[in-house]
């Protein structure tokens, strides 16, 4: 038996003829840039997230650009990154000339430390922006964040690069889609994410009109006509056959985010008694397991078992932000974020896609139970 990490092909067998007749379409209007599609998608995505405007553009790192760029942050500026996350979300605030300010994540669940938010406020008038990532589906506190966000005065940007379809509960016990509480919210829709594309491709919810035009002008050269540019623009569109792709795809994603939480539930279940530490789920929170993380002691030599064995697994992430080579300028050293270290040492992703079948995660389980033994 051989397991992948993903298997992106089992999901197009579900859906080619849908894909196929989408990708037809577009042909035969021959629209590619800013096509019947894209228009579509970005009303039915914004729907879908519970948001007023959405705005397809090139990827989940331009999302995150622009998103900085259309709350005016430059250089001089500080924004606040957790130091436990995938690269782009502080390469982006170096794009704009600001200052990634790193913060430890909370052992139990692996997102932002918000106690360390705080503390950093406290002392650093500079902040101007909270970039809170959603990791592997997970939701921030974000009703905590939020009051956090307004005793400082600071924005907040979500990174929902690996939550579409995650929900979070604010005040009242209202539940929330990730991408719709900050001022805006950041997707990828690079293809291994629960709603992914064939390339790249990303979109940037928000509900504010004024963001919302500059970013409409900012993702295609600050175009307001043909050969009119009313601002320094960039190249960062969403093309017409990858919304085609997606608006296919967002129709099945609570289904299949409803069976990766099933998968979850299962994997938790027959790895009980095991040296296995689960990330926690928080009551505000309904993860979407974009990965099935989990922390294990001999982390390194499990996944050389279980290679021998065909079962494909995954570290996210092996190396912490602050130790990484291309932010050493901003001078952080071995044992500032003592967490972020700890888990890049632990973290393991086993398989995880919904057509994963029982069998299967059986197996995955039980090999592990072997190394153990």
């Amino acid at each position: 038996m051989k397991i992948e990490l993903v298997n992106l092909r089992k999901e197009y067998e579900t859906i080619k003829n849908e894909l196929k007749q989408a990708i037809d379409n577009v042909f035969e209007r021959s629209d590619f840039i800013f096509g019947k599609d894209l228009q579509l998608f970005e009303e039915e995505f914004a729907k879908y997230c519970g948001t007023k405007y959405a705005l397809g553009v090139d990827s989940g790192t331009g999302a995150l650009e622009l998103a900085l760029r259309a709350l005016e942050i430059k250089e001089g500026d500080e924004v606040i990154v957790p130091a436990f996350t995938f690269y782009a979300t502080a390469a982006s605030v170096c794009y704009v000339g600001a200052k990634p300010v790193f913060v430890d994540v909370d052992e139990k669940t692996a997102n932002i430390d918000l106690n360390r938010v705080e503390d950093i406020l406290k002392k650093n008038k500079k902040i101007k922006v909270i970039i809170p990532v959603h990791l592997f589906g997970q939701p921030v506190d974000m009703a905590s964040l939020i009051k956090i966000s307004e005793k400082y005065n600071v924005k907040i940007i979500e990174d929902a690069a690996q939550s579409h379809g995650a929900r979070v509960k604010l005040n009242g016990g209202i539940w929330h889609r990730t991408g719709s509480i900050g001022l805006c919210g950041c997707f990828s829709f690079y293809p291994a994410k629960n709603l992914g594309c064939y390339g790249d491709g990303g979109i940037i919810t928000t509900n504010d009109e004024g963001i919302s035009k500059k970013i409409k002008l900012m993702r295609d050269y600050g175009r307001t006509g043909k050969y009119e540019h009313e601002s320094i623009g960039y190249n960062k569109r969403l093309d017409t056959l990858q919304a085609a792709i997606l608006r296919v795809k967002l129709k099945y994603l609570d289904e299949r985010n409803k069976k990766r939480r099933e998968i979850a539930n299962k994997y938790r279940i027959l790895l009980e008694g095991l040296p296995v530490r689960h990330l926690e789920v928080k009551d505000f929170a309904e993860p979407i397991y974009h990965m099935f993380v989990v922390r294990v002691k001999k982390r390194d030599q499990l996944r050389d078992y279980l290679a021998e064995k065909n079962i494909a697994t995954g570290v996210h992430y092996p190396i912490p932000l602050h130790l990484q080579k291309a932010f050493s300028f901003l001078g952080y050293k071995n044992g500032d974020f003592p967490v972020s270290e700890k888990l890049a040492k632990e973290v393991i992703s086993l398989p995880m896609y919904p057509e994963l079948t029982e069998e299967e995660i059986k197996y995955v389980c039980q090999t592990i139970k072997e190394f153990y033994k």
